[in-house]
């Protein structure tokens, strides 16, 4: 099982080896995807967390434990390539650089892989290129 999931930390729990724990206690695989924490205030990660069905969900029970908040992202981020007229707009918002500009063709260029769904995109795009899908 592989899914996309936001942590939302109290204050109390961010100094925890939380994380630490999914992988030596559930032999689960994480791709810390962003992050925003902070000592005095609630904090967010999102997380691909990547692992046997039976360790996943006694991951997720661990977590719920410790009263971390958990939401899955149900949706994507998807480009029109048709609507796509490789302004840059995107790629000037996109932190994890899933959006970027291929210096070679000065294409915007997709990665899919390194997408956080924030958003930031689909509400920048002049052209209305960039949408949401909902799973």
């Amino acid at each position: 099982m592989k899914k996309r999931i936001i942590l939302r930390f109290k204050r109390n729990t961010v100094d925890k080896p939380i994380v630490y724990r999914l992988v030596k206690d559930y032999d689960l695989i994480f791709n810390i995807l962003r992050a925003n924490f902070s000592p005095r205030a609630d904090s967010m990660l999102v997380m691909e967390i990547e692992g046997m069905d039976e360790n996943f969900e006694k991951g997720i029970e661990y977590l719920k434990s410790w009263n971390i908040d958990i939401e899955p992202i149900e949706q994507d981020i998807n480009r029109n390539d048709s609507r796509c007229v490789h302004c840059g707009v995107c790629a000037s918002v996109c932190a994890p650089d899933a959006l970027y500009i291929d210096r070679k063709t000065m294409k915007v260029e997709f990665d899919y892989e390194r997408c956080v769904a924030c958003e930031l995109c689909v509400k920048v795009c002049p052209v209305n290129a960039m949408n949401v899908f909902f799973d």
